[in-house]
């Protein structure tokens, strides 16, 4: 019998089968692709597929509760976090301008903007499209910030964060990127980044981290802030205020001339000076009418990022932080990004714009934003 790649949009002949579609005995549809290359880009999507299987495999229809238990059964977790309940994928209005990855989850134009690793520079036009983005990022940000408080799901803030945009004209970016399932993300105490919103009320004493993207007249905006629930220990709030140290100290860098791997060297030092490691496996990128873009800016000192900046360049810098190890564990969701020894991550991040004397923060805070805990 011959098969069709498996892959999304890919309608080549297929010889290479999932090794784990073996290892559970599923069926051979949806089990095989024609390269390495495609079975790897199509792997967070492919996982599910395991999932769906071994459901129908049971002779019963699993419901979105049963598929996510199963997901994580016999998981072993860093910490003292628990996944909990993801609710279905939010829709957009047919009027809402969208990305190209909105349907498919494949974003199509900015994998091929990686190959070619090209850093823009933005013209005055394109400029003006960053400034309203970010500034609409950063009203969503902080009606998302009020919400916290012990008791309050995750699920509610990107709910609330899903009508922030749309209210705007603006498409949560997260949204079915790579086939994430929601519109923010909210990374609880040992999640590093790209934690999913479920069901799991904040508790008293949590840390948690907000990080909204909005796409608006064909451009993303890209900010994220941490938060206190309640009553948060000294360490919790040290950690808190080492990232956002650590994330101005490398802003105070960004003008033109400055090399794209000088900035982790500051925000390393800066971190260690507190006693906290730094998370490797994430960067900071560009950002422009693509969600992720040349060029990547690391947060480790001794890094090999390639570039310079210079005026019209709009990235991000998020320096992730750790009480322990800067090591990193992902959950069966394929998203969730854990610190491997189950303590706490802080982050920080802002938009920025190179000008032809330094930089401007496009995402920056306004006098409505909620006041951190060493601000009160």
């Amino acid at each position: 019998m011959v098969f069709t790649c498996s892959s999304p949009g890919c309608e080549k002949g297929a010889k290479l089968r999932c090794p784990t579609c073996v290892k559970l005995s599923l069926p051979d549809d949806g089990s095989y692709f024609c390269s390495q290359d495609c079975f790897k880009k199509s792997w967070k999507l492919h996982k599910l597929h395991h999932v769906l299987s071994l459901g129908k495999n049971s002779g019963k229809l699993l419901d979105d509760r049963e598929k996510q238990k199963l997901a994580f059964a016999n998981f072993p977790y860093t910490g003292k976090l628990r996944a909990d309940y993801v609710s279905p994928m939010s829709k957009v209005p047919e009027h809402i301008q969208k990305p190209d990855y909105y349907e498919t989850g494949i974003p199509i134009s900015e994998e091929r903007s990686k190959r070619a690793r090209v850093i823009v520079q933005l013209d005055e036009d394109e400029i003006a499209g960053m400034r309203k983005v970010c500034r609409l990022a950063r009203e969503v940000l902080d009606i998302a910030g009020h919400m916290v408080k012990p008791g309050i799901t995750t699920d509610e803030i990107d709910q609330a964060v899903h009508r922030a945009c749309l209210e705007r004209d603006s498409y949560p970016s997260p949204l079915n990127y790579y086939n994430f399932p929601k519109s923010v993300c909210t990374s609880v105490n040992e999640v590093i980044c790209h934690g999913i919103p479920d069901a799991r009320p904040l508790q008293d004493g949590d840390i948690l981290n907000i990080d909204i993207t909005l796409y608006h007249g064909g451009f993303h905006g890209d900010l994220n802030e941490m938060y206190v629930v309640g009553n948060v220990d000294e360490a919790g709030k040290k950690l808190i205020k080492s990232s956002y140290d650590a994330l101005f100290a490398a802003i105070e860098m960004a003008k033109p001339g400055t090399l794209f791997r000088e900035f982790g060297g500051r925000i390393e030092k800066v971190a260690k000076s507190n006693g906290h490691s730094v998370v490797r496996t994430y960067c900071g990128h560009g950002i422009n009418q693509l969600f992720h873009t040349a060029p990547n800016v690391p947060h480790y000192r001794r890094n090999k990022a390639v570039g310079i900046c210079k005026p019209g360049q709009t990235f991000t810098i998020e320096p992730m932080l750790g009480e322990g190890t800067g090591r990193d564990v992902t959950w069966p969701d394929n998203w969730t990004a854990v610190t491997e020894d189950g303590k706490r991550s802080a982050q920080f991040e802002h938009t920025l714009l190179i000008t032809k004397s330094g930089c401007e923060i496009l995402t920056a805070r306004l006098e409505t934003s909620p006041k951190f805990f060493w601000e009160d």
